[in-house]
């Protein structure tokens, strides 16, 4: 008999082995055809609209454009970057015309390139409103990435911008599309725990280097809150669906440590909604990582930890003494905010996270920071 090495055993060949001896047993057919019904083979693409990536730094290397593998109707087309090499050695990776690379000075040329649809700002928060403002200027539609600005103002700039532009604004709230967090929302909002009585959402991260640029509010518009924890605010909002009534905070920050010259460290902020939900949040840039937040219900509690990361999120339900894990297919949160931006501009749809989505959260923000300055209760 000829014996099989283990580098020969390769899969095709082991189905062929597999298949070979079905036939001698003669249930090769019904076993095959049963095999091939459970296969789902993909669709063929269909149309995808071309976006420009504006801004190549960490995120957008590491998570959006890969994420454009996964797409159906979304492909990246251009970039925009002050760093010609690195924008040119990302077009080889991404099979981007060289043409199609621009810089921060010729951005507005854009306007005169037919194959980019729709732009992506993944700039510093404090440039978001400037070159968003520019994308829309061009006849571009845009996503931005949050913090939608660095003020509220801002923010009402850029959606009066959209108008007059008759172009999409969406805020990169991938969350908001995240398989975990759209059924946390589901299930919230379904009473499905009871009516939700309060809410415990925890975001922060210790922030590293002083020279970057979320530490230097020129760029960043702030510290921990804008950055961070914008998630624990954007969560006990879309948990609740409900928007609040009055801001409570405190701040608290070590100016000794070198990374916190400009910006805040810590916020403890307390949000009430109107049906009478509290929600209980924090944001920090000087312990260890936390994405979590509890749905506290007079039936049951919903927990996820982690809560936003961009995989591994994980959610379960306590009831009476029952823990039940909630299991969930995974899914690139970027592809599906990037496909559902490229749906709503194909389809002429408002995005489910428009540019109000981010003034809101903005206008909370700036309350957080009155209330924390004046120790006083805030109402919006």
């Amino acid at each position: 008999m000829m014996k099989i090495s283990e580098k020969e055993l390769t899969r095709r060949g082991f189905i062929t082995r597999v298949g070979q001896g079905l036939v001698a047993t003669g249930v090769t057919a019904p076993l095959l055809k049963n095999a091939h019904a459970q296969l789902r083979v993909p669709d063929p693409p269909g149309k995808k609209l071309g976006w420009a990536i504006v801004g190549l730094g960490s995120l957008a290397i590491n998570q959006i454009l890969p994420a454009f593998a996964k797409c159906e109707k979304s492909k990246v087309v251009a970039f925009v970057s002050g760093h010609p090499d690195k924008a040119n050695k990302l077009a080889l990776r991404y099979n981007v015309n060289p043409k199609n690379i621009y810089n921060y000075q010729n951005y507005d040329s854009i306007k005169d390139n037919p194959e980019v649809d729709v732009i992506y700002i993944v700039l510093p928060n404090g440039m978001h409103a400037e070159y968003t403002i520019r994308g829309l200027q061009a006849g571009k539609h845009v996503l931005c990435e949050k913090p939608m600005a660095s003020t509220s103002a801002e923010c009402r700039q850029m959606i009066d911008a959209a108008k007059k532009a008759d172009r999409k604004l969406m805020i990169a709230y991938r969350c908001h599309y995240e398989p975990y967090n759209k059924e946390a929302i589901r299930i919230a909002r379904a009473h499905e725990l009871g009516p939700t009585q309060m809410i415990l959402a925890d975001a922060g991260f210790a922030a590293g280097d002083p020279a970057q640029w979320r530490l230097h509010k020129a760029l960043s518009g702030g510290g921990s809150m804008m950055d961070i924890g914008i998630y624990a605010l954007n969560a006990a909002r879309y948990l609740t669906g409900e928007e609040p009534t009055e801001v409570n905070a405190m701040s608290f920050t070590d100016r000794n440590d070198p990374r916190f010259k400009e910006v805040e460290s810590n916020v403890i902020f307390q949000l009430r909604f109107p049906s009478g939900v509290i929600a209980n949040c924090s944001s920090s840039y000087s312990y260890f990582h936390q994405s979590h937040y509890r749905v506290m219900g007079t039936e049951a509690r919903l927990e996820m930890d982690p809560a936003t990361w961009y995989n591994g999120n994980r959610m379960w339900i306590e009831r009476g003494n029952k823990i039940e894990q909630i299991e969930l297919q995974e899914a690139d949160h970027f592809a599906l905010e990037m496909d559902h931006m490229s749906d709503c501009v194909m389809q002429n749809k408002e995005p489910l996270t428009p540019g109000e989505e981010g003034l809101r959260d903005l206008t909370i923000i700036e309350a957080v920071y009155e209330a924390a300055k004046s120790g006083k209760t805030v109402k919006l």
